[in-house]
C-alpha cells in the first residue's frame, strides 16, 4: 500500500506543483514515467537478489531507499530535479513488487494463486481509498506550514511510512517456510511438499534462455497493454475528476476513493472465481474489456460528474481485476532463478508502459487542451491486451489441486 501510494502521490502533488515550478503537463508525464526507465534497468538484477539473499533483507532495503528518495522529492525544484529524483526512486524501488510475486510463489500453491496475488493488490486499491482524501487532506491542510507548500508536505508525509514499514520487514519478515518460526515442523513439511510438487512442473531455463523464451516476451507485451491502463488511471484520475468540474481538492481526494474501493472488492471476487473456475483466459478478457469500456465511457463524459464517475469506477474495476489473474501465467511457467528472472522481464518490460502511458496522456492534454483523446487510447490498449490474452494463454499450464499426505 505504501509502494503505490509514494508511486502515485506525485497525481496529487500534480495540483499543486505544476504552477509553483512553472512545469507542464508533458514535462509531468516525463517525470511521471521517467520513474519505470530507472525501474526497468534495475528490476532483474534486483528480483534476482530477493531470490538468492531472500527476501527479509532485500525487500527491507528496498523499502527504506525508496521511503527516503519519496520524501525528498520535496525538494524539487526544477523539470531536471523532478527527473532525477524519479528516476532514482524508480531505480530504488524495482524488485519490490516482482520480488513479493516471487515471495508468494515460495508460499502459495498455483491453484491458490490467483487469490492470494488479489488479497496483496488489494493494496493498490486501498492506498487510493486512503491515500486519495488523506493526500487531499494533506494538501490543503498543511499548505505553508513551516513555509512549505502543500504538496511538498506531501511527500515527506507519505515517505515516512515506508521507511517506518521497511525496518519492521527486516526484524519480523520470514523468508520462507522452513523458517517460519510460527509453523510447527508438521506444518512446514506439509506446507513445502506442496510447494516442492508444484515446482517440479515448471520450466527452469538460463537467465539468457528466459529473456528470449517466447512466452516471457508474449507475457511482457500482455501485462504491458494492462499497465498502461492502471497507471493511466493511477496517475491521472486526479485530474480527470478535476476536469468534470471538482476544483477542491479535499472532494477530489474524496472521489478518487469511490473507483478505487469498488475495485479493492471486484478484483478479490474476480481472483477467487478464476481459482475456483481454474480458468484465466475469459476472466482476463471479460475484464479487459470492462476496463476498455469503462475508459471509452470517461472520454466520453469527460465533464459530467456522475456519468463520468461511473465511467471512471467501471474503468478501474476492469483494469484493477485483471492484473491479479494475469500474475498465475508467469508464476506457473517457471521455477528456480528463471521465475525470477522471468517475472521480473515480464514486470519490468510491462512497466515500461508507466513511462509511456503519463508521458503520452500529458503530451496529449497539452497539445488539444483536453487529456480525452489519451483516456481513449489507454482505452485501445486494454482493448488489445484482451485480444493478446488469447495467444498468451493458449498453451498455459493447467493446475490440479496438490495435496499432500501427514
Amino acid at each position: 500500500m505504501v509502494a503505490y501510494l509514494d508511486r502515485v502521490n506525485v497525481g496529487f502533488a500534480k495540483l499543486q506543483m505544476l504552477d509553483e515550478l512553472d512545469m507542464s503537463d508533458t514535462a509531468y508525464g516525463i517525470g511521471a514515467g521517467i520513474f519505470f526507465i530507472g525501474f526497468f534497468l534495475v528490476s532483474v538484477p534486483s528480483n534476482l537478489m530477493v531470490h538468492r539473499i531472500g527476501a527479509r533483507v532485500w525487500i527491507a532495503r528496498i523499502m527504506v531507499t525508496w521511503g527516503v528518495l519519496s520524501a525528498a522529492t520535496m525538494f524539487v525544484t526544477s523539470e531536471w530535479t523532478f527527473f532525477a529524483i524519479r528516476f532514482a526512486l524508480g531505480a530504488a524501488e524495482a524488485g519490490f513488487f516482482p520480488g513479493i510475486i516471487l515471495y508468494l510463489t515460495q508460499w502459495y500453491p498455483a491453484t491458490m494463486r490467483a487469490r492470494i496475488v488479489a488479497l496483496f493488490m488489494t493494496a493498490v486499491a486501498v492506498s487510493g481509498v486512503i491515500g486519495g482524501p488523506v493526500s487531499g487532506w494533506i494538501l490543503v491542510t498543511m499548505a505553508g506550514v513551516n513555509d512549505w507548500a502543500g504538496w511538498q508536505w506531501l511527500f515527506l508525509l507519505e515517505g515516512i511510512p515506508s521507511v517506518v514499514m521497511g525496518i519492521g520487514v527486516f526484524f519480523y519478515l520470514d523468508d520462507r517456510i522452513t523458517t517460519a518460526r510460527w509453523l510447527s515442523d508438521a506444518e512446514k513439511a506439509l506446507l513445502q511438499q506442496n510447494i516442492d510438487a508444484e515446482q517440479r512442473s515448471g520450466v527452469q531455463l538460463s537467465i539468457l534462455a528466459t529473456l528470449r523464451n517466447r512466452r516471457v516476451l508474449l507475457l511482457s507485451a500482455l501485462y504491458f497493454a494492462f499497465i498502461i491502463g492502471l497507471y493511466g488511471i493511477g496517475f491521472w484520475l486526479p485530474q480527470l475528476i478535476a476536469t468534470m468540474g471538482v476544483t477542491d481538492l479535499w472532494r477530489v481526494g474524496l472521489l478518487s476513493a469511490i473507483p478505487y474501493g469498488f475495485a479493492a472488492v471486484v478484483m478479490v471476487l474476480v481472483a477467487r472465481s478464476s481459482d475456483r473456475m481454474r480458468e484465466r483466459r475469459w476472466h482476463m478478457v471479460t475484464m479487459s474489456l470492462i476496463g476498455a469500456s469503462g475508459l471509452a465511457a470517461a472520454g466520453w463524459f469527460s465533464t459530467e460528474q456522475l456519468a463520468g464517475m461511473i465511467a471512471l469506477t467501471v474503468a478501474t474495476v476492469g483494469i484493477l481485476s485483471v492484473v491479479p489473474v494475469f500474475w498465475t501465467l508467469p508464476t506457473s511457467l517457471l521455477r528456480g532463478a528463471s521465475a525470477a528472472v522471468g517475472i521480473a522481464v515480464v514486470n519490468s518490460i510491462g512497466n515500461l508502459a508507466g513511462f509511456l502511458g503519463p508521458y503520452m496522456i500529458g503530451a496529449i492534454r497539452d497539445a488539444t487542451g483536453s487529456a480525452t483523446n489519451g483516456v481513449y487510447t489507454m482505452a485501445g490498449f486494454m482493448l488489445l491486451g484482451a485480444l493478446l490474452t488469447i495467444p498468451a494463454t493458449a498453451s498455459a499450464p493447467q493446475h490440479r489441486a496438490v495435496h499432500a499426505r501427514e
